[in-house]
């Protein structure tokens, strides 16, 4: 089985880029075909450039960080890779990576993240964040997102078996293409993330800062509370981000390894603002025993056991149901009051649902049935 994985791109590290890690690591021998990368970033992955083929689109100067303005030629650019050696292609999509061109006698398995965001669920919020809600710019960008809606529906017809990263995402998988998909949850690195010896003082707030994670929400609740938050993450909105926050507010910017195990397990409890398709930061810190204080809706559903004041022995961490900051202070002030109650060990059982090893364990059997499957088919034609 002669097997290629397709990215989105490598540029920031997140969750998408976890998952990537892993797989890389199932499949060595796999070469990687992606729109661009960043260099440092490959090599916190373990990717070697030589293992790597990138489109035209990183010969683009600044491309890692403009790369946003080029996104009119991401479905283009990705229909241009050569897998016709490949028996097997193993997309792991968020954007396009999924729209790559396949033969009939070539198995193409989709690890999805999400159906591209911006063209379904975020289009409105997407515009107006941009201000684009008037004018040519306006006019061209509603155009491009209905042109990339058709071409992201009509591109899952190139993808024989989907598997959603959580029952969330598979069912807006079914809502954007009319695919059903198989639920694979992303895999947590357990022995990374250890509870931390003692509790601090501080709230904690973990994510790439970009508007749908609403980490200035979180810090406006927590200037109208005057309890300690630390932001720990980079990314467009790191200036805002350094502007709202009041005095109880540290500002860290990236951190990983051991020193965001140390800040998650000695945190009161992580803040979790976004709706995500899966999200790992709250899986991550209930491996490290910390409670979670989490949007009720999206990924977090799946992954956080909400307290109902009887539960203590299943709780992980509470729901709050509106992105305001209002709704924050208030779950917030509802966990101080049940702090005491929350058991770590709890949380860490929780935890262990999402380990690496069974992820590697269910993807691996997964795609050897689907291969056996798509082979004595085509044997049967």
């Amino acid at each position: 089985m002669k097997i290629s994985l397709i990215n989105d791109w490598v540029v920031d590290l997140g969750g998408a880029e976890n998952v990537l890690e892993v797989v890389a690591k199932m499949y060595p021998k796999a070469p990687l075909y992606t729109l661009f990368y960043d260099r440092e970033s490959l090599a916190r992955l373990g990717l070697p450039i030589d293992r790597v083929h990138a489109s035209r689109l990183q010969e683009h100067r600044n491309i890692q960080r403009n790369y946003r303005s080029k996104l009119p030629l991401f479905p283009y650019t990705i229909e241009q890779f050569d897998l016709s050696e490949y028996d097997v292609l193993l997309s792991l999509s968020h954007c396009v990576a999924k729209g790559v061109l396949t033969r009939a006698d070539q198995l193409h398995i989709c690890y999805c993240h999400t159906p591209v965001r911006y063209a379904w669920d975020l289009t409105h919020s997407y515009l107006a964040e941009n201000g684009l809600d008037h004018g040519l710019k306006a006019a061209f960008a509603r155009w491009f997102l209905h042109y990339m809606r058709l071409w992201d529906s009509q591109s899952s017809n190139r993808v024989d078996y989907f598997i959603a990263n959580s029952q969330n995402t598979a069912r807006r998988i079914w809502r954007a293409y009319r695919r059903e998909a198989q639920v694979i949850y992303p895999p947590i690195d357990l022995t990374a993330f250890q509870p931390g010896e003692t509790k601090q003082d501080y709230f904690l707030f973990v994510s790439r800062l970009v508007p749908y994670k609403k980490a200035g929400l979180v810090i406006q609740a927590f200037n109208q509370l005057g309890l300690p938050l630390k932001v720990v993450g980079d990314g467009p909105e790191y200036d805002k981000c350094q502007r709202l926050a009041g005095k109880n507010v540290e500002i860290l910017g990236y951190r990983h390894g051991p020193e965001l195990t140390a800040l998650m397990g000695q945190a009161r409890a992580l803040v979790f603002a976004a709706e995500e398709d899966f999200g790992m930061v709250p899986v991550e810190a209930q491996a490290c025993g910390t409670p979670v204080i989490a949007l009720g809706k999206g990924g977090a559903t799946e992954t956080v056991i909400a307290a109902d004041g009887f539960n203590w022995d299943q709780a992980t961490g509470l729901f709050f149901y509106e992105q305001s900051a209002v709704a924050i202070k208030l779950a917030v002030e509802q966990f101080t009051q049940w702090e005491s109650r929350f058991n770590s060990r709890a949380m860490i059982s929780n935890a262990q649902r999402f380990s690496q090893e069974r992820f590697k364990q269910e993807m691996q059997e997964y795609i050897h049935e689907q291969y056996q499957h798509f082979h004595s088919t085509e044997r049967g034609r």
